[in-house]
């Protein structure tokens, strides 16, 4: 089992170029106009995990807190990498068994209704999954009680090759996968994805967007300071504010005066 950290910590001279494969615009948070894949540290890690994990056939974790960009992440490489492969189940609250059966039957998308009997939906979901190699997502996995683990565990273990399963969970949620004992074994990686330190704002945030390639690095600093905390999605939210206020004012560079204006109307403990 390997325990990797995405540490975010290189050196401010190290650039950040975009990815190779751009992520389609409504992956990022709220379909921002004009953001960019950027080749975030976080995001070159769960590259790396989520290519071994898939040709391991085995799960992999990615943790966590709000905003650092893991569904993101999972997603655009996912959908770039392997976009034949990819399942993603929108479970709602307290999934069961026949939950997650009735996601993977539309995902992998069989004939009709899902059956009534498991065995039946059984039958249908593992020769599908047979098929091909695929790469099952799950957000918010630590929402899951036992019997969702012990049904992924199942399919997993009744594949001749295993099955590749993502498991995505905030901070809070770590615990959660911790006590599942049957991920102890079957897990590629767990990977850990860290907020943008503060000497790569200069590098990440400009490449993330247009609009902050006129803005100073200490105004980057203040901002992510008073509002972003270096959150990729409270970027994003403060980008879309930016785009307005330029759009109202009839301006096309964003000054301090404007910037500070933005961060005063938005209520930051209302914000994701």
């Amino acid at each position: 089992m390997l325990t990797e950290t995405a540490a975010q910590g290189c050196a401010a001279t190290q650039p950040f170029p975009l990815a190779d494969e751009p992520a389609p615009r409504e992956l990022h948070f709220l379909s921002l106009a004009g953001a960019r894949t950027v080749a975030t540290p976080g995001l070159t890690a769960v590259q790396r995990a989520l290519a071994d994990a898939h040709r391991q056939q085995r799960f992999l974790c990615v943790l966590g807190d709000a905003g650092v960009g893991k569904t993101f992440a999972v997603h655009a490489t996912a959908l770039t990498c392997f976009p034949e492969a990819h399942l993603l189940l929108r479970l709602g609250a307290r999934p069961g068994p026949a939950d997650l059966r009735a996601h993977l039957h539309y995902a992998l998308r069989l004939k009709g209704e899902p059956p009534g009997d498991p065995a039946a939906s059984d039958s249908l979901i593992r020769r599908a999954l047979d098929a091909g190699r695929r790469i099952v997502v799950v957000d918010e996995a630590d929402r899951m009680p036992d019997t969702c683990f012990e049904y992924l565990r199942f399919l997993h273990d009744d594949l001749p090759g295993g099955l590749c399963v993502v498991l995505i969970a905030g901070q809070g949620g770590e615990r959660a996968l911790r006590t599942q004992q049957m991920l102890h074994t079957r897990t590629a990686a767990w990977l850990t994805l860290l907020t943008i330190a503060g000497d790569q704002l200069a590098r990440i945030i400009p490449a993330l967007h247009p609009l902050w390639h006129t803005v100073a690095p200490d105004h980057l600093r203040m901002l992510d300071g008073h509002f972003a905390r270096g959150s990729l999605r409270r970027w994003a939210l403060l980008t879309h504010h930016v785009q307005r206020a330029l759009a109202a004012a009839g301006a096309t560079h964003p000054d301090p005066g404007l910037l500070r204006q933005v961060i005063r109307r938005i209520d930051t403990s209302r914000q994701p």
